[in-house]
């Protein structure tokens, strides 16, 4: 049975999404802190591996000074 019905839902999905905008999921009102940046000016990934061994070694740092 589902067979038969596959037709009319390809055809509805057709409908449904030549009337509708494009939805881009990052300009949606919920989210706060993502950027969409032109091409060429996203952050280089080395900024994040940095910043993982800087905040990895500040807390190796203070931990260390807990005695135990």
């Amino acid at each position: 049975m589902a067979v038969q019905h596959a037709p009319t839902q390809r055809t509805a999905a057709k409908a449904v999404t030549q009337s509708q905008p494009v939805y881009d999921p990052a300009r949606r009102p919920d989210v706060l802190l993502r950027v969409r940046r032109a091409p060429g000016q996203e952050p280089s990934a080395w900024w994040f591996i940095g910043a993982f061994v800087g905040f990895s070694g500040a807390v190796t740092a203070l931990l260390s000074l807990i005695p135990g």
